[in-house]
């Protein structure tokens, strides 16, 4: 499929319609869906009616956005009013919101042909998609591996070209890395710049929903019309947002006006060797392009990691207490008592990802050790936003690898949930800062799979994401490969 860019100047030409455009997309997906199982729902008469919206305005003369007409997946934790949103649990398997999430309500007044809901790690806790309740997605680029977590569904739709772009949402690096395992470009804005409201929430302190798309100029485009103060979100920052598409220039600034920044300690034991050898050729075309390149230390980037897995689980056992099978969600049967029934319902609602994830959480709260773990790990998540703080006095952008390795098998990690948790090695940090972060494809291990390259920028600084990932992916042609599926 074409860019949003290239379908738009289609579109207003009257070249193509976008009932046509949309039809090729569900084409695709019927083609595609029993390899990739990308989507957990699919709404055809939803999206070609907002479609033909789309064309009525084209036939009356009016003026279109950017996003007007163009397919979209959305991930399948962003409430959409009148469909079923289950975010990959069986406790929500037949939740129909009454009401629609920001984002999607942005989406629909910008005109997008939203095609459906997305799989995904349940409730968002997972780095392979294969926690979800209901099926394996499997990796575009090859169907034995996995498409990285929690948006995993997401990104697998991108890359095969069953949409034009989608959304995500990154609480440890849940856009990122599965953008580096299927090829894609994927971003994690500031914390607070794009409205969570309507996210049925993981961690809330570190939840962000962000986009995904196969160039940076569509991940600019959907970022711009998702971002925006919302009343009804109470951490959303009340700031002007820019028209990133001014940044999305060939060129950086004249030669060493910006200055780039390698995390050190994201190099070395731990990360494979052709990730490496990736990385650090795609910070040779940077330098090439006139970036002045630097070597930074963010002494406490390693006790990410450890920091998260008491932070996220601790706030997820709290959000996730809502579902006791009293006011919505699945219900156990064949219970005696209400305490029973509360017992049941959430031993057969939630997989064992999420129980173990919510024992951690509220172990960690629980009195006695709240100040040896949760109260801890806020301080070092302190020293974390410090060392980035830092960083940023010297550079502009940090760079470093989005993930240690490329895409694993389906299987490989499911049974070492610590070894599944290194996964989002390199992404944790950014989320514990709000920092917005970018990963963009920078090349190719020996077995033909996918390699991203991280880049890391300062609270709102998107706009130097965008400058910098367009110059370098201008530079390359890592986004004009696409899968053989």
């Amino acid at each position: 499929m074409a860019s949003i860019r290239e379908l738009h100047k289609q579109l207003i030409r009257k070249e193509r319609s976008a009932v046509e455009i949309t039809k090729e997309a569900l084409e695709r997906i019927d083609s595609l869906e029993p390899k990739l199982h990308s989507f957990l729902l699919v709404t055809p008469d939803r999206a070609l009616e907002q479609a033909k919206r789309v064309d009525a305005k084209i036939a009356a003369g009016e003026e279109i956005g950017m996003l007007a007409g163009i397919p979209i997946a959305i991930k399948d934790n962003m409430c959409t009013e009148g469909v079923r949103t289950t975010c990959g649990s069986r406790m929500l398997e037949n939740y129909v919101p009454p009401y629609e999430s920001t984002v999607t309500e942005r989406l629909i007044e910008a005109g997008a042909v939203i095609l459906g809901k997305t799989n995904m790690d349940e409730f968002a806790m997972g780095s392979s998609t294969e926690n979800s309740a209901f099926q394996l997605t499997s990796n575009p680029w090859d169907l034995d591996r996995v498409p990285g977590g929690s948006s995993g569904g997401s990104a697998a739709a991108v890359s095969s070209g069953e949409c034009i772009v989608a959304l995500g949402s990154d609480t440890g690096g849940s856009i990122r890395q599965p953008a580096s395992f299927c090829g894609v470009v994927g971003m994690k804005p500031t914390y607070g710049l794009v409205s969570r409201y309507g996210l049925v929430a993981y961690a809330s302190s570190l939840d962000q929903i962000g986009p995904f798309g196969r160039t940076v100029e569509d991940a600019a485009i959907l970022l711009k019309h998702i971002a925006g103060y919302d009343p009804k979100d109470s951490t959303s920052l009340n700031v002007t947002i820019p028209d990133y598409m001014k940044f999305v220039k060939p060129n950086l600034k004249p030669k060493g006006q910006r200055r780039i920044g390698i995390i050190k300690e994201t190099f070395g034991d731990g990360l494979d060797a052709g990730v490496e050898r990736a990385v650090t050729k795609a910070i040779e075309v940077l330098q090439e392009l006139g970036a002045e390149i630097q070597v930074v230390s963010c002494p406490r980037f390693r006790y990410g990691l450890p920091t998260y897995y008491i932070i996220a689980p601790s706030e997820a056992s709290a959000n996730l207490a809502r579902y006791d099978g009293v006011k919505y969600g699945f219900r156990a049967e064949d219970s005696e008592s209400l305490i029973e029934m509360y017992g049941k319902t959430r031993a057969q609602g939630f997989g064992a990802e999420v129980k173990r994830r919510i024992a951690i959480g509220t172990y960690t709260l629980s009195a006695g050790y709240y100040d040896a773990y949760y109260l801890k790990a806020q301080k070092v998540r302190t020293l974390i936003k410090e060392d980035f703080e830092r960083a940023f006095a010297q550079v502009d952008i940090l760079v470093c690898p989005t993930a240690p390795s490329t895409a694993f098998k389906a299987g490989e990690k499911t049974a070492d949930p610590l070894s599944m948790y290194l996964s989002d090695l390199m992404t944790i940090p950014v989320n514990l800062g709000g920092l917005p972060a970018l990963s963009i494809p920078c090349g190719f291990d020996e077995q033909g799979l996918p390699i991203g390259m991280q880049m890391i920028a300062n609270v709102l600084r998107e706009d130097l994401l965008f400058e910098v990932a367009y110059a370098y992916e201008q530079a390359t042609d890592w986004h004009n490969r696409k899968p053989q599926i």
